[in-house]
């Protein structure tokens, strides 16, 4: 077996959890068929997929890297045994992150990005015309730059002159400026036991870091892990009660991503009301976007909000607040040398 880094809870590898290896599966004749790449999703259920080849592996200070070319999804980005994207859906993600925020705000001028080093987020952000400054701050140096190198559909992104890149941590980034945005988005890492990142998830960070930075009338979105039939209640649920008791008015939405194996959920929060319906949600993605959108239209986004009955009940009967003492996590285990909030 070809390790690409180590596996979860079973013993082997340097313990950090993160469960991604890949394995070349022999045939009779002793050659080579076919490599897989594999994902610990739960204690008894792995993801995989083949491979075409690795490209690249690398370790930052932070966090582990790696490129997959995958026969079923294309390049894949691997951050800590966690795929973050694929080449062939990430654009489902990316759109459901950015532009429900950006659309059923009136006229957003000014956004900042925690984390989104991969530069598929601003890339999406900046196919909105009213948009004259995106900041987007990522930890990782190490990452933006690899990510820069090897993701050839956010080079355009990353030369654009709206883009202001900041390496630093960005709850710390927020609590230190003075200006404020009209849309902030959370384009953070899921929340991992021992993982860098969790406290970015927090009622205390929302209310006393994300919301003072908020133009009136402001934006806030973030990812907010698995919200599948199943896995909803691992940290779905909790971070959506956790807006709640932070901003008025809270959506939560998901949508199914075929190389995630789940439905992925994000939640955005404000003190104005959300009260664009599809129809005008289409009109002004005509009116403020370059280009179409492959996945989202207003009747997407009004499906997405529309979570089925098990979910609706979870969320209803939500108690949980997410803070650094209560924290959930999604399944598996960051290292122990990451001791800093990540973004």
């Amino acid at each position: 077996m070809g390790e690409i880094s180590s596996s979860n809870g079973n013993g082997h590898g340097n313990g950090n959890g993160n469960g991604v290896h890949a394995s070349a599966h022999l045939g009779g004749d002793g050659r080579r068929k076919s490599c897989w790449y594999e994902e610990e999703i739960e204690q008894d259920l792995r993801w995989c997929f083949a491979l075409n080849s690795i490209l690249h592996t690398g370790a930052s200070q932070y966090q582990d890297i790696a490129l997959l070319d995958t026969k079923p999804f294309g390049k894949a980005l691997v951050i800590d045994g966690k795929l973050q994207s694929a080449e062939i859906d990430e654009f489902i993600y990316h759109e459901s992150l950015v532009h429900p925020a950006l659309l059923h705000h009136l006229n957003p001028k000014t956004v900042f990005i925690m984390g989104g080093g991969e530069g598929s987020t601003a890339r999406e952000i900046l196919r909105h015309v009213t948009v004259e400054k995106v900041v987007m701050c990522d930890i990782d140096e190490e990452v933006v730059d690899f990510c820069k190198s090897y993701l050839v559909v956010n080079r355009e992104a990353f030369c654009d002159s709206r883009l202001h890149l900041i390496i630093n941590d960005a709850r710390a980034e927020l609590q230190t400026r003075q200006d404020c945005f009209d849309v902030i988005i959370g384009d953070l890492a899921d929340p991992i036991e021992g993982g860098p990142c969790y406290q970015l998830y927090t009622k205390s960070f929302y209310e006393s870091t994300v919301k003072p930075r908020l133009n009136e009338g402001g934006v806030f979105v973030t990812q907010a892990g698995p919200a599948g039939v199943f896995s909803h209640t691992e940290v779905f649920s909790c971070i959506y009660n956790t807006l709640r008791q932070v901003f008025k008015y809270v959506v939560p939405y998901s949508a199914h991503i075929p190389s995630y194996a789940d439905t992925w959920g994000w939640v955005m929060a404000s003190d104005t009301p959300f009260t664009v319906d599809a129809e005008e949600l289409d009109t002004r993605a005509k009116r403020r976007m370059k280009g179409e959108n492959r996945y989202l239209d207003g009747k997407t986004f009004a499906s997405a909000s529309m979570l089925s009955k098990v979910v609706r009940k979870t969320l209803a009967k939500e108690t949980q607040v997410y803070t650094e003492g209560t924290a959930k996590f999604i399944y598996g285990h960051g290292a122990g040398h990451r001791s800093q909030p990540h973004a």
